[in-house]
């Protein structure tokens, strides 16, 4: 801050003796050069409104889209609202674990909101309407939810690394986000709300991604340092720690059911699989007696066929030769030995036969205890299975309420910091010489802000939310600064008014609406501005509580200027000829 610039132009303005600030205006860079360029200040409309939406109507915007999506199937898309006006997407796909799904809430190109505190109620009733976040929770989540998108706005490389195709298919980083700007909000605004868990209660919404560290060091940025808010969110963060928890107890129970549920299940695969082998063993062993019966009774038949065959070769022999007594003995002998050998055969082929029935019975029970024990190892891996998803659902959980109490904790030790930091420099300001002065807002000085310097230090002690201050005069007068302010932009007006000293905020407004191009002038205590009337334009007279005191009959240019002095007001006719005119009553002079 250049001191010696805003020194020389205060004794300027003292020694001409009067208490227009017009001639003071401190560029903004210099302003914001001993702080973080990065930080999120947004510039709002807060002057005089033409039409005025209460707290509720405004709210109800919110409450509206809310309760469409609470009526719908949350695990789809859900589209709510009007694009034109104020909408929102719900872009969720339970197909996939990666990654966050989110509410797009979208700022329609018709929309009329120009400030953020009434954005954030948008938000808020939003988030109440369709999570069941309480009033104060909902306010605080917004709060942080528009930092968030104006700290990372029209950054589609941090959404697209956070975020699941469902949600960056439906953004464009010309929109994503929210301008610091409330004129450029209509039609280029995407804020994205970050999901956590749908049935996650007060973890509905992911308030880690939220108040980040960036976001965070955004909000140390504001006047106040934003300690309220931040506080708020700690307590968020806690709560939501304390649920972890319990949820934590829980799924932890159900962990360790079906830990035991896995072991039982392996020691029964262990004695099934035991069960099996000794059963296949012993159906290998009956099935090698069996082949080794079998092949001793085909061996026993052979044999008997062959014996059976000598038997026959000597009965004919004999039958032959009747008188052979001989071959009759032979025949007889032949006879015995092929029945002998035929009933070794027949025994052998019984015992074969015993010994496969004993071979299949016990392949079948081998086969009956191996299909026991798959399907015990399957009820095994399924336990497995389970048992894997609980364990690892607790180790989420207990990561998830480790996470946010070590958040909330380094978190409260920064505020902690930031508060007695805060209280130092409010000490300081409070001894300090200061100075009010206007700022630039826009490039062309159309519009300004009120500021209240340290003139030790150059650092703004205070910034006026009003910055729609035109014609870049002010009037100081008493408790109050008095100027023409407004916008004839969406809802706004041109008006009168009266700035409160102490907290820079507008205290009152004129019933009458301005000329956008208004001078301003003031001569023993009342204050000369231009109305509009329809499509004419007249002088007004003011007193220090911008109430009307008199106005012109003859019409005048809208942008006319202003001269009071002791002989009247000369201001320029609507015909372009310069009027005179009285400065009690604002009658014609002659």
């Amino acid at each position: 801050m250049n001191l010696k610039k805003l020194a020389g132009v205060l004794a300027a303005i003292l020694a001409l003796d009067v208490l227009s600030l017009s001639a003071l205006e401190v560029n903004k860079s210099e302003l914001e050069s001993a702080g973080n360029v990065d930080a999120v200040v947004f510039r709002n409309y807060s002057g005089p409104h033409s039409v005025i939406n209460t707290i509720e109507e405004i709210r109800a915007i919110g409450t509206g889209l809310g309760k469409t999506v609470k009526s719908s199937d949350m695990g789809k898309v859900i589209r709510s609202g009007s694009s034109d006006r104020y909408a929102v997407i719900h872009a969720v796909d339970p197909s996939t674990k990666e990654k966050l799904d989110a509410d797009i809430f979208i700022i329609g190109k018709n929309a009329t909101v120009d400030h953020i505190t009434n954005l954030r109620r948008i938000i808020a009733a939003y988030l109440s309407a369709a999570y069941g976040y309480s009033d104060r929770d909902a306010s605080t989540i917004a709060t942080f939810v528009t930092v968030y998108n104006a700290v990372y706005r029209g950054n589609m490389d941090v959404f697209a690394s956070k975020y699941k195709k469902i949600v960056t298919d439906n953004i464009s980083a010309g929109k994503v986000g929210i301008s610091t700007n409330y004129e450029e909000w209509p039609g280029n605004t995407q804020l994205i709300i970050p999901l956590y868990d749908l049935n996650g209660g007060l973890s509905t919404i992911e308030t880690s991604v939220i108040s980040d560290k960036q976001v965070i060091k955004s909000l140390q940025e504001d006047e106040d340092k934003s300690l309220e808010a931040r506080k708020d969110m700690v307590d968020i963060k806690e709560r939501e720690a304390e649920n972890a928890d319990e949820k934590v107890k829980a799924v932890q129970k159900e962990a360790d059911v079906a830990n035991s549920n896995l072991k039982e299940n392996q020691k029964k695969s262990a004695e099934a699989n035991k069960a099996a082998q000794t059963a296949q063993t012993n159906a290998d062993n009956a099935k090698k007696k069996a082949e080794a019966d079998k092949a001793k009774a085909d061996n026993a038949k052979k044999k008997a066929d062959a014996a059976q065959t000598k038997a026959d070769s000597a009965k004919k022999k004999a039958d032959e030769n009747p008188s052979d007594k001989n071959a009759q003995k032979q025949a007889d002998k032949a006879k015995s030995d092929a029945d002998k050998a035929k009933a070794e055969a027949d025994k052998a082929k019984t015992d074969a036969d015993k010994s496969q029935a004993e071979a299949d019975k016990a392949k079948s029970e081998a086969e009956k205890k191996q299909t026991a024990a798959d399907e015990q190892n399957k009820k095994t891996e399924e336990a497995a299975k389970t048992a894997e998803e609980a364990n690892k659902k607790a180790e989420e959980q207990q990561s998830a309420a480790d996470k946010k109490r070590s958040e909330a904790q380094e978190e409260r030790t920064q505020i902690a910091k930031d508060q007695q930091a805060l209280i130092e420099e409010q000490k300081a300001n409070e001894s300090a010489p200061v100075m009010y002065g206007l700022k630039n807002i826009d490039d062309l000085g159309v519009t300004c802000a009120l500021v209240k310097i340290n003139t030790d230090t150059g650092s703004v002690i205070k910034e006026s939310p009003v910055s729609v201050i035109r014609g870049r005069t002010v009037y100081e007068d008493g408790n109050v600064f008095i100027a023409v302010a407004g916008s004839n932009i969406g809802k706004g007006a041109v008006r009168l008014i009266a700035i409160d000293k102490e907290s820079l905020d507008m205290a009152a407004e004129s019933k009458e609406t301005l000329s956008e191009f208004s001078a301003l002038a003031m001569r023993n205590g009342s204050y000369y501005c231009v109305i509009q009337d329809g499509k004419n334009f007249y002088v007004g007279k003011f007193n220090n509580k911008v109430e009307g005191q008199s106005k012109s009959v003859v019409p005048v240019k809208a942008a006319t200027p202003i001269t009071v002095t002791d002989k009247g007001v000369l201001v320029t006719g609507k015909d372009g000829t310069p009027v005179l005119l009285d400065a009690n009553d604002l009658s014609q002079k002659k």
